[in-house]
C-alpha cells in the first residue's frame, strides 16, 4: 500500500476550486534576458497565486494588474514591460503579458496543460526512508520530477509530509524492473544486502540518467567485488555514483548530503534530457562532419 504525490494537476485544481474569479498571466512575447521563458503562466486569485513567472518586480506589478481587474470585473488586458531600471529589474530584455480571465474553456485548456506536463516529468525513485532519504524526498518534491519513495519499513515511511508519494514494497528490487523508461535511482536504505541488489537491478538498465548508492569508497569497493562476481559488467560501474553528493565536503549531516545530491540528480537528468534534444535535433543541412 501507499500514498500517491500530489501532483500540479492536484494544486491547480484546489486553486481554482478555491478562486472563482481568477486571472491567467502568460509571457507572451519574451526579447532578450528574462527570469522566464514564453509561454510561462500563473493565475492570480484575489489572495491565492498558483504559478510564478519569474518573481520580481515584473511579478509583483502583474499580480497587482491582475488583482485590479478582478475587482474592476474586467477580462483581460495586455502588458508590454521592459526589464531594466524602469522597475528596478535588470535583466535588460522585454516582456508583453495577457492577462485574461480563466473560464471554463481556459480552465480546462490549463488543466490539460499541466496534466501532461506532469506526465511528463522524470522519474526519480529514493529507495530507503531514513534521515538522509527523507531529507532528499522533501528537496526533490519541490523540484520537476515525478518523486516516489520506496522503504520496506511503514514507520519510516510514516514521518515523511503526507504530500510525497511513498510505498511499502517488500522487494524494492522488482520496483527498478518495473519503472518507466529513463528513471533514476538514489538507494540508500538501511541495509547493505539490499542496496546492492537494487543496485545491480538499475545498473541493468541503460536508460538510466543517475543511479547513486549513499556510502563510502569501501562501500563502492566491496559492491564492484560483489558485482563482478555476480556477473555484472565492470564497465556499467560507471554508472554508479557512489558515494553520492561528491561535491568534495566532507560533510556527513543528512540534510547537506541530501541537497547536494538533488543537485547531482538534477544535473544528471539535464545532460541526459539535452543529449536526447540533441540526438532529435534535425542537422543543420550542408554540415560538414569531423571539422
Amino acid at each position: 500500500m501507499g500514498r500517491m504525490l500530489m501532483t500540479r494537476l492536484t494544486q491547480l485544481t484546489n486553486f481554482l476550486a478555491a478562486n472563482p474569479h481568477a486571472i491567467a498571466c502568460e509571457l507572451t512575447s519574451v526579447r532578450g534576458s528574462s527570469p522566464r521563458e514564453q509561454g510561462t503562466f500563473m493565475l492570480v486569485g484575489p489572495a491565492d497565486l498558483f504559478g510564478t513567472i519569474g518573481g520580481g518586480a515584473l511579478e509583483y506589478m502583474v499580480i497587482e494588474h491582475a488583482r485590479r481587474l478582478i475587482a474592476n470585473g474586467k477580462a483581460e488586458e495586455a502588458m508590454d514591460v521592459p526589464l531594466g531600471p524602469e522597475i528596478g529589474q535588470c535583466c535588460g530584455g522585454r516582456v508583453e503579458v495577457s492577462l485574461n480571465y480563466a473560464d471554463a474553456d481556459m480552465r480546462s485548456a490549463l488543466a490539460a496543460r499541466i496534466a501532461a506536463e506532469d506526465a511528463a516529468l522524470p522519474h526519480v525513485y529514493v529507495f530507503g526512508a531514513g534521515h538522509v532519504g527523507r531529507a532528499l524526498a522533501q528537496i526533490l518534491s519541490l523540484l520537476p520530477v515525478q518523486l516516489e519513495v520506496i522503504d520496506t519499513r511503514r514507520e519510516e515511511l510514516d514521518l515523511l509530509p503526507a504530500d510525497i508519494a511513498a510505498h511499502a514494497v517488500a522487494m524494492p528490487e522488482a520496483v527498478v524492473r518495473s519503472a518507466p523508461e529513463g528513471s533514476s535511482y538514489v538507494i540508500l536504505t538501511h541495509d547493505h544486502a539490499l542496496d546492492f541488489l537494487i543496485a545491480q537491478e538499475a545498473l541493468a538498465r541503460t536508460d538510466a540518467p543517475y543511479i547513486g548508492m549513499v556510502g563510502s569508497r569501501t562501500k563502492r569497493a566491496r559492491f564492484a567485488s560483489w558485482f563482478k562476481t555476480e556477473g555484472g559488467d565492470a564497465r556499467a560501474l560507471e554508472q554508479l555514483v557512489l558515494p553520492i553528493g561528491q561535491q568534495g565536503l566532507g560533510d556527513k549531516r543528512p540534510a547537506v548530503i541530501a541537497a547536494l545530491a538533488a543537485a547531482e540528480i538534477m544535473v544528471h537528468i539535464g545532460q541526459r534530457e539535452a543529449e536526447i534534444a540533441r540526438a532529435r535535433a534535425p542537422r543543420t543541412k550542408g554540415a560538414v562532419i569531423g571539422r
